[in-house]
């Protein structure tokens, strides 16, 4: 499957699992846009993502992290 900035909640899970002790709020952008870009899976443009892109995927990370932690 083909990732790209639009598919918040499958990124959120990917970064779940390859980050799983990592708590997303304390991830700068930039470190976050590195991550996602070198997924396997992630096929957009890296120059495509904006601050409420990176946002929505940060915020659907904290969720599933919140879930794997309980």
């Amino acid at each position: 499957m083909d990732l790209k900035w639009s598919d918040a909640e499958e990124l959120a899970i990917r970064l779940v699992e390859a980050h799983p002790t990592t708590d997303p709020l304390t991830v700068r952008f930039t470190d976050m846009h590195a991550w996602i870009v070198a997924l396997p899976e992630f096929k957009d443009d890296p120059k495509k993502s904006n601050e409420k892109t990176l946002e929505s995927i940060q915020m659907a990370w904290h969720e599933e992290y919140q879930d794997s932690q309980s």
